[in-house]
């Protein structure tokens, strides 16, 4: 499912129309981004939670080469998903 169908499928489940759901849509994306990047934790009761995480310096080899390379740190996202998500998954 990709953003457009996504905006669909919020129209058919509420009483907004595609405009009103594509700004709510692109509402949530920005405030998520926000928090993401200011560091913030994001919990979604049943759903999941966002988080940033640390991502160590580390060595590795350059499969096309056989030279090694560094990869440097950096932060990364992580989505652990809620019991809710995970049965209805599964």
């Amino acid at each position: 499912m990709n953003k457009t169908e996504l905006i669909n499928a919020i129209t058919q489940s509420t009483d907004l129309n595609k405009t009103e759901a594509g700004q709510a849509m692109q509402g949530f994306l920005e405030s998520v981004t926000g928090s993401l990047a200011r560091g913030e934790k994001i919990s979604l009761t049943g759903f999941g939670t966002f988080t940033v995480v640390n991502r160590a310096e580390r060595c590795c080899r350059n499969p096309q080469n056989g030279k090694k390379m560094t990869i440097a740190a950096r932060k990364a996202v992580k989505f652990r998903p809620g019991k809710k998500l995970t049965e209805a998954v599964s």
